[in-house]
């Protein structure tokens, strides 16, 4: 914390004379006190050592004469606009708060979907909104319908999930934290069905390529992709589809009354997903531990542009952990934001 620092300015005296003893000397005069309490805030106190009486008019001798008495000063006027309903930025101790009481967050899929277990593992006590499309879970932050978003960034298999870096850039939220959720690939299917019966199986695309090898042994050659893992089980249960399994969460599978004919069928047991948390205001990073810090950018069009924008980093000796592509994502750890 930086320093207190204080300057006094007095106000000094008029001169007297001895002529006449009759008159008042000047009282004490004002000083004014200017305090930097620390960085970004500083204070400008005011004080007076005279009376409430207030002060008489100065001759030209430098003498006064009795005290004026001084009215009350009128009341302020109020102000004609409060401001504070204006959103406070985020500290990290809101989020460290990980109870998320209250709070309401979107995310891209029907309930059951990884991203609704890596929102309740952000905020354990959130309300989870579900959200047909990527750009509808920005939107309802945006307006006020959610109060975060919970949406994968990358996957440590299927790489970068590029839409969600384009929606950066086209909406005005921050990245005010992340998680990292494990993923478990679980083969449902209705009741009664066995892995033999089936000859399809469905899910997102990423999903299916990430268990091609397995479903391959299990016979199962037809893949059909929608657009989330628990979409593709709502599908299967409600269709009471009998030759089609759905690739979803076990938590799918409860909520939409499936059996798990297997579990962990991803081809790669190493399967993680990171997901960012979005909110309307930005976080205020504390100092006492490293913070990743993000920035998403475009570039325009010619020679060098990449090493420009790289240059900005380099000459300042920081550190990239990540540069993706398409959509140039940049983490580093510390405390300065360029």
């Amino acid at each position: 914390m930086a320093s207190t620092a204080c300057l006094r300015l007095p106000f000094l005296p008029a001169r007297t004379s001895s002529c006449s003893s009759r008159s008042h000397r000047v009282p004490r005069a004002s000083s004014i006190k200017c305090c930097a309490a620390g960085a970004g805030t500083s204070s400008v106190s005011i004080s007076s050592a005279a009376s409430r009486e207030g002060v008489g008019a100065v001759g030209a001798d430098g003498l006064v004469g009795p005290p004026v008495p001084v009215p009350d000063s009128p009341a302020p006027a109020p102000a004609s606009r409060d401001l504070h309903w204006l959103p406070r930025p985020l500290t990290s101790a809101d989020l460290m708060d990980a109870g998320g009481e209250g709070l309401k967050v979107a995310y891209q899929g029907c309930p059951g979907a990884y991203s609704e277990a890596a929102a309740k593992k952000a905020y354990p006590n959130c309300q989870t909104v579900p959200c047909e499309h990527f750009d509808t879970a920005f939107k309802a932050v945006e307006n006020w319908l959610a109060d975060r978003a919970v949406l994968p960034l990358e996957n440590s298999l299927g790489g970068s999930i590029h839409r969600n870096f384009d929606l950066l850039l086209r909406h005005r939220l921050h990245i005010v934290g992340e998680v990292r959720l494990a993923v478990r690939h679980c083969l449902l299917a209705n009741p009664g069905v066995k892995i033999e019966n089936l000859r399809s199986a469905m899910s997102h695309p990423q999903a299916l390529a990430q268990c091609e090898y397995t479903l391959t042994e299990f016979g199962i050659e037809h893949r059909e992709a929608v657009d989330d893992t628990a979409g593709a089980a709502k599908i299967v249960a409600e269709k009471m589809l009998q030759d089609t399994g759905a690739i979803a969460s076990f938590l799918a599978a409860e909520i939409y009354g499936l059996n798990i004919l297997a579990q962990n069928i991803q081809d790669d047991k190493d399967n993680v997903t990171r997901f960012m948390m979005l909110a309307r205001e930005p976080i205020i990073p504390r100092t006492d531990k490293p913070f990743k810090t993000s920035i998403v950018f475009s570039l325009e069009e010619g020679p060098g542009q990449l090493f420009k924008a790289l240059g900005v980093f380099a000459l300042r000796e920081i550190n990239l952990t990540k540069v993706c592509q398409i959509a140039l994502f940049c983490l580093f750890y510390g405390s300065c934001v360029l």
